[in-house]
């Protein structure tokens, strides 16, 4: 008789999110932590990233090759394809990358137009996420972005050439945005037939300008009912074209074109977070652990170099904190959550009462004790969890 399998780890996917702080423009909505790239060099960082990899292998001694790496930010795609290789050829050392993983670069339309694409499917980018964020010139002014919708377009037409996975990102309920204009622009981005895309509802973040503009009465964001009516118009328009929601705000036109690495976030796997500011989970002896890398760059860099990693000491989590972010991340996915899982950590019932309430409504499904939640369940996923969290 062989142990069940633990209810979080590497065995629910392994990744490798690798954070680049730098950007050409900071946009107004922006809450990552980033900088203005201005003349930098990056060779340090690169060095640094590199470095932080290899010395994340003494503490993970059973993990095996990674699943997917993610390059974030701030603007990954600033990197030239030959320090890409030098980050990725590190992890391949330490770990390995299984053959056939998905490494994903984000990446602007305008930087997708002046990036030599070969040579970054060379040094093995496998996937690209262009920061679209809108298909209307006034909108993309509004959202501070340097490249207008003509460009977009290209970006992504160009990029469909290269890379047969490329996914768009759009931020949707933008203040006095009618349904029918989105529903509009939305048809717009179908139409440019990219196999997945990921729709953010606009957020005002306390610290970022356009907070702070709304703190002060220059904008008015979206109300929540006028948000949620765009939300249900999103789930319709976008099912019907044969992209289906398989997460709150990502569709995937067949599960080939899922994120990997994201789905590794959503079922409770691992991840090694590098790079100024990234954060990771690790499941080592039993325990998962959390880690933070240091924010600004130049902190970042000493630490690795002192200490031989970005973030220290990382902090384990509580049960009951890995059991509520189990379920929280699990019911984003549209494959839901085994709950067992949860009991395991937390050594508590899911109320099942509860989740009949919520199954009345048509909210969410229970089979056996696999919970999931339908597209309008979805739309409540943060209250449901919080009904449901141990």
């Amino acid at each position: 008789m062989t142990d069940a399998p633990a209810p979080f780890g590497p065995h629910f996917g392994f990744g490798l999110y690798v954070h680049w702080p730098y950007c050409a423009r900071i946009c107004p909505y922006c809450d990552f932590n980033v900088y203005a790239a201005k003349d930098r060099d990056s060779g340090p960082l690169v060095e640094a990233i590199a470095a932080d990899i290899h010395a994340h292998r003494p503490r993970m001694p059973q993990h095996g090759g990674l699943d997917s790496v993610y390059f974030g930010g701030g603007t990954p795609a600033l990197l030239r394809p030959d320090e890409l290789g030098t980050i990725l050829l590190a992890a391949s050392e330490t770990f390995g990358i299984k053959r056939g993983a998905e490494i994903t670069l984000e990446a602007n339309p305008n930087d997708v137009l002046r990036a030599d694409l070969l040579g970054l499917q060379k040094a093995g980018v496998t996937r690209l996420s262009i920061g679209v964020q809108s298909l209307r010139d006034s909108s993309l002014a509004f959202l501070g972005r340097d490249h207008d919708a003509v460009s977009a377009a290209e970006a992504v037409k160009r990029a469909l050439q290269v890379f047969p996975s490329v996914s768009i990102d759009l931020i949707y309920a933008r203040p006095g945005q009618s349904p029918a204009s989105w529903e509009a622009e939305l048809v717009d981005a179908l139409a440019l037939s990219a196999p997945h895309l990921s729709l953010y509802e606009l957020t005002f973040e306390a610290k970022t300008p356009f907070g702070l503009a709304a703190a002060r009465g220059d904008i008015s964001p979206m109300g929540d009912d006028a948000q949620a009516d765009l939300y249900e118009l999103t789930q319709s328009v976008t099912a019907a074209a044969g992209l289906p929601a398989y997460e709150v705000s990502n569709h995937a036109a067949s599960p080939a074109h899922q994120s990997r690495h994201n789905l590794t976030y959503w079922r409770g796997g691992d991840w090694i977070g590098v790079g100024p500011g990234a954060h990771g989970r690790i499941s080592v002896g039993g325990g998962r652990y959390a880690s933070e890398a240091e924010r600004r760059p130049e902190a970042y860099i000493a630490n690795v170099q002192a200490l031989q990693n970005g973030w220290g000491d990382a902090g384990r989590l509580e049960p009951l904190e890995v059991a509520r972010e189990l379920l929280a991340m699990g019911l984003r996915a549209g494959e839901g959550v085994d709950l067992r899982r949860i009991e395991v950590v937390s050594g508590a019932p899911v109320p099942r009462d509860k989740i009949a309430v919520f199954a009345d409504k048509g909210w969410a499904v229970l089979e056996g004790a696999e919970l999931r939640l339908t597209p309008s369940g979805r739309l409540l996923a943060d209250a449901i969890t919080a009904a449901l969290s141990p």
